[in-house]
């Protein structure tokens, strides 16, 4: 009979969070445990937050159910390294989607990987060619994770930097935000030797170490960071304005584009237009706003529209019958 309670509750727990009914005889025989045992370890995980469920019956079960709160997870080798794998693909690659949120969730997985499971990750990332823009921003993941932990930590941050003429420099900063902008991942930060806030590309940045020295955060100039990375690109002139009308009402369009694209106001019930700053390629640009799914007209910039209007000769000829 197992002795061990923390290793049998970490071991019960496990079992709970496959999505299944577990009857109690079932978890006695695995546990190696008493019934009773078993029902006592429940009581405890329902103790510690776990909203474990019993059924009535012959036999009794137990399965895990959703609560109000995310309990701790415990997962398997397979499990940890395949979430570890889809993290640090989104997060290398700046997928849209996959925010700060994702990255601290990556940072914490990683701190506890153990070594084995390490090697594994970097083995199957190496292995993956991932479909990028091809405009070198890939980044390192690690590099992320370091900042999204002094970011959490208010925790001073050191690294090296290359500027778009290619000029190299170290930086001291106190991190405040990651911004992703579905391509790139920029960092919000205060330069404490240039005495004042500052965007970095992600991409940009090597050696990134975090020193150890606290900090309190101070309040950005403007209301948040994806607003002040928009009004910074702008001021540096690597920004170009557009406007777009769309078929579709405006919580169609938000819902489907990055929110510092702009937000869409409505013209009337069945469309609206989209007003906004974009330091990307028009190329990404017409790609994206085709990916809505819903008809369009481009309006501003000139080479918008004329991108817009060759991508569709484009893809009709693609679909013509030979």
């Amino acid at each position: 009979m197992s002795t061990d309670t923390p290793a049998r509750l970490l071991q019960l727990l496990s079992l709970l969070q496959t999505p299944r009914e577990w009857p109690g005889g079932e978890l006695s025989e695995r546990l190696g445990v008493s019934r009773r045992t078993v029902r006592r370890d429940v009581d405890r995980l329902r103790e510690l937050g776990y909203p474990v469920q019993a059924t009535m019956g012959a036999d009794g079960g137990y399965r895990l159910v959703a609560g109000k709160a995310m309990p701790p997870l415990v997962l398997d080798d397979e499990e940890a390294v395949a979430i570890a794998v889809g993290l640090r693909a989104g997060a290398g690659h700046a997928v849209e989607g996959v925010d700060e949120a994702s990255v601290r969730a990556l940072a914490k997985l990683e701190q506890v990987l153990p070594s084995r499971l390490r090697h594994r990750v970097s083995t199957l990332q190496a292995a993956t060619t991932p479909l990028t823009s091809g405009d070198g921003a890939s980044i390192a993941p690690e590099t992320l994770t370091v900042m999204a932990s002094t970011i959490a930590g208010r925790e001073l941050l050191r690294f090296a930097y290359r500027a778009k003429d290619g000029a190299e420099s170290r930086r001291r900063t106190e991190p405040y935000r990651l911004v992703s902008t579905g391509r790139r991942w920029y960092l919000v930060a205060y330069d404490l030797d240039r005495a004042d806030w500052r965007t970095f590309r992600v991409d940009r940045v090597a050696d990134p170490f975090a020193t150890g020295a606290r900090f309190t955060p101070r309040e950005l100039p403007t209301g948040s960071a994806a607003e002040y990375l928009r009004q910074s690109m702008h001021g540096r002139q690597e920004t170009y304005e557009f406007a777009v009308t769309f078929a579709a009402p405006a919580e169609y369009i938000a819902a489907r584009l990055p929110g510092w694209l702009g937000v869409p106001e409505p013209v009337d019930e069945r469309s609206c237009r989209l007003r906004g700053s974009s330091g990307d390629a028009v190329e990404w640009l017409a790609v994206r706003l085709a990916m809505v799914n819903c008809e369009f007209t481009v309006h501003e910039p000139v080479e918008l529209v004329e991108y817009v209007r060759q991508l569709g000769g484009r893809l009709s000829r693609a679909t013509a019958s030979g």
